[in-house]
């Protein structure tokens, strides 16, 4: 009898089976469930940290930091002295450093964010198996929809890291290196600081979730092999090769249907109204690649011999 049961009794409670007998079948469940939620905690936390603890994803994180970094002092020491000399995108810039972080996510988000979804998602599971550590892992009471859910999870949560590490870090070089001010909007409206700084949160989430969705992409390849690398390559070939047909006009009647295709579609965030049709293609997009993908990922894990 657990100690639920115990307290719960009466004190001149005889040793009546029929009494006792109540008490002690309804208390399995109700002391399962935390006990499960705290295994899945600790699971979900074992997974985060092998994500953001490995050397490997620690080094791409500092890639992603470096590179704004880069793109910042190029911009500073390319900017005109007179202002009105360079290319528009320059002059932006210049005249605001909120613009630098618009800047990095457009020019991160063609290769070098889907690169580091790409090397995190391929490993999820297909470098568990390689290394043999799966099957262990799969003893958790958590099951594989489980697993593979709080696997995702942890993908999502470093799609979000990653993009807001960009935006933040090109947010306080651009603070740095340029004057910070009143924000003018694609659509020739000014807005606040505090305004131009929420449309900055906006697009950055709608770039992560962008990169949910390669992440998906990505999960339900890794479930297909046992090679780390051979899940990489794939996830980057299909971005690469994405990109390549959205750009040729003979393809326009596939284009809505590219995974990369809406990437690049938070423009309508920067309009004043926000333009909510063609971000809401893109969500909408996104949402329905890490349905589908997420459904190959659980057809295949939980009935595939992946443990091997």
């Amino acid at each position: 009898m657990s100690t639920a049961d115990l307290a719960g009794a009466p004190r001149n409670a005889g040793p009546d089976p029929a009494a006792a007998g109540p008490p002690a079948a309804a208390g399995p469940p109700a002391a399962y469930r935390p006990a499960a939620a705290r295994a899945w905690l600790r699971l979900l936390r074992s997974e985060l940290g092998l994500i953001f603890l490995r050397w490997r994803n620690i080094a791409l994180l500092a890639v992603l930091a470096v590179i704004p970094v880069l793109i910042g002092v190029a911009l500073r020491l390319a900017a005109p002295s007179g202002g009105g000399q360079g290319p528009a995108f320059l002059d932006q810039v210049a005249g605001n450093g909120v613009f630098l972080a618009f800047l990095a996510l457009t020019i991160m988000l063609t290769l070098v964010l889907p690169l580091a979804v790409a090397v995190v998602a391929g490993d999820s599971v297909a470098g568990e198996a390689g290394h043999g550590t799966l099957r262990y892992l799969l003893t958790v009471p958590a099951g594989r929809t489980r697993l593979l859910g709080i696997k995702y999870a942890a993908l999502l949560a470093f799609c979000v890291v990653s993009s807001l590490l960009v935006a933040g870090v090109s947010l306080a070089v651009g603070a740095a290196a340029f004057p910070v001010g009143p924000v003018t909007l694609l659509s020739g409206t000014t807005v606040s600081l505090a305004a131009g700084l929420a449309r900055l949160l906006l697009v950055t989430l709608y770039v992560a979730a962008a990169m949910a969705a390669l992440a998906a992409i990505g999960l339900a390849i890794s479930t297909f092999t046992e090679h780390a690398i051979a899940a990489i390559a794939a996830i980057l070939v299909i971005v690469i090769g994405s990109e390549v047909a959205d750009s040729v006009p003979q393809f326009a009647v596939v284009h809505p249907y590219l995974p990369t295709h809406f990437w690049l579609s938070f423009d309508g965030l920067l309009r004043a109204p926000i333009d909510w049709g063609s971000v809401g293609h893109g969500l909408l997009s996104f949402a329905v690649y890490a349905v589908i993908f997420c459904a190959v990922a659980w057809a295949r894990f939980t009935t595939a011999d992946v443990t091997s």
